[in-house]
């Protein structure tokens, strides 16, 4: 039987349950993702949302899972509402379970407002063009690469990568963009937000440490969620860390970059629950709605015509078995805007960050360099860059078929670039923070080695104001 209270609809007693989830008759009208409370006979709350519902039943999945629980003995109540988080700045330096919840032993930071979680996907008429870049301090991103405010950018890797590494570095360095040269623009309104999901506990403990040590978790916001915890808390974790971006973003004029690693795991909670709500695979067992289901949070990312903030957005997802080919990163590569690649063979080498210059690309980087930007040189010399190191891999297949004696001069300076390309500009330390004039200039440095003629893709001002005979 059912009663109306002031938060909704009270149901004594569950028709079955299964696993994380309760199967509820009787209920009425309930909303989809709606929250719910659940008492067991020995008095102990625990929360769940609304999974499937219709007007003779609705399925509930429990947060913290349903061991204690009884057909018979439990109650629950439907709120009516969506679960809502608490938000402010003084959520910056603080460190949060997936529903916002203090786990770093601080009280709760006073809320400025409470926000639904499953926020607003961007109006592309609102929506205001990303012009301006971040720097990283890692010279193959930032010269060849460039991350642009307002611009989702994924990061491809593979287990036993050190993606980990890449991402700390990340948080610890990035920094609002300026011109080559010039004074250090205003970071004062510059924060992130960090979202982990499925992760162990030494890998947590690895990210809190670093930014601890580093001194740069007092610009961040960080969001927990390990790899013991239930598989729905893994769903809501980087919702809870987008929420909060929003209000920092387009309230407080904040512009915000967003790690989230490892959406691998998201996707894996994703399939998992929608095998034991019975639903109809799509590929590799995944749901159909995967990509609706990204994109409802990629798609969170950007600048609007509102506000002075912006939200960056770096997924970091493992491929299974390496394979860029698998959904889950073949499904990011359409929804982004361009993707970062790991290498397996450069990390072999023992060059980081292993990135496989080929086939990475951020497709938003061409209008966020150059003249009044990054510096004049930025685009073509990126694109000699480009050009130089294709030709790089070509020389080296000719070498391993007719040996590196028998190669012309010409192609015997290229593999002198390449070698120099990896071991000097691509290969960094992990708390090396090169600026943007620093990764400029070794990159003329190595185009130097070679000839004049060969760099085409340069302008004649530009060879006689950087090019090094």
């Amino acid at each position: 039987m059912s009663s109306l209270n002031t938060g909704g609809i009270e149901v004594k007693g569950i028709t079955s349950l299964e696993g994380p989830l309760l199967v509820i008759e009787g209920v009425g009208q309930v909303m989809y993702d709606e929250i719910v409370e659940i008492t067991g006979q020995d008095g102990v709350k625990r929360l769940g949302n609304v999974l499937e519902a219709d007007e003779k039943f609705a399925v509930v999945e429990v947060f913290s899972g349903t061991g204690g629980l009884s057909a018979e003995g439990t109650t629950v109540r439907f709120t009516g509402q969506p679960l809502r988080v608490p938000v402010s700045r003084e959520m910056l330096g603080r460190v949060f379970n997936s529903f916002a919840e203090p786990i770093d032993n601080y009280p709760l930071p006073i809320a400025q407002k409470f926000m639904d979680i499953n926020g607003q996907i961007i109006n592309p008429a609102s929506r205001v063009y990303p012009e301006d870049y971040l720097q990283t301090g890692v010279s193959v991103l930032d010269v060849m690469n460039t991350l642009i405010m307002g611009q989702k950018l994924p990061v491809f890797s593979g287990a036993g990568l050190p993606h980990d590494q890449l991402a700390a570095q990340i948080v610890r360095q990035a920094q609002i963009g300026q011109i080559a040269g010039s004074k250090q623009a205003s970071q004062s309104e510059f924060s992130i937000v960090f979202a982990a999901m499925g992760v162990k506990h030494d890998v947590a403990e690895f990210f809190r440490e670093e930014f601890l040590r580093s001194g740069a978790l007092n610009r961040v916001a960080m969001f927990l969620n390990l790899a013991d915890d239930p598989t729905i808390e893994r769903l809501i974790t980087p919702r809870t860390a987008l929420t909060l971006a929003e209000y920092l973003a387009f309230e407080c004029n904040h512009h915000v970059l967003v790690v989230m690693l490892d959406m691998t795991n998201y996707a894996e909670a994703l399939r998992q629950i929608s095998n034991k709500r019975g639903e109809v695979p799509a590929r590799k067992g995944y749901p159909g709605y995967m990509y609706s289901n990204m994109a409802s949070l990629y798609e969170r990312t950007g600048r609007i015509k509102t506000s002075k903030g912006s939200i960056t957005q770096i997924p970091i997802l493992t491929m299974p078995n390496d394979d860029i080919t698998h959904p889950i990163p073949d499904i990011s590569g359409y929804i982004t805007e361009g993707q970062i690649v790991l290498s397996r063979s450069l990390f072999q080498q023992d060059i980081y960050p292993p990135i496989s210059v080929m086939p990475s690309l951020s497709r938003l980087m061409k209008d966020g360099i150059g003249e009044g930007k990054s510096r004049a040189d930025h685009p073509h010399l990126s694109s000699q860059l480009y050009a130089a190191y294709a030709r790089v891999q070509d020389v080296r297949s000719l070498a391993s078929v007719i040996g590196e004696d028998e190669l012309p001069e010409l192609d015997r300076q290229y593999l002198k670039f390449g070698k120099s390309f990896e071991n000097e500009f691509l290969k960094q330390r992990s708390n090396e923070n090169r600026d943007m004039e620093t990764s400029l200039d070794m990159a003329w440095d190595l185009l130097s080695i070679l000839p004049r003629t060969e760099l085409i893709r340069l302008s004649e001002a530009e060879l006689d104001m950087w090019y090094k005979a």
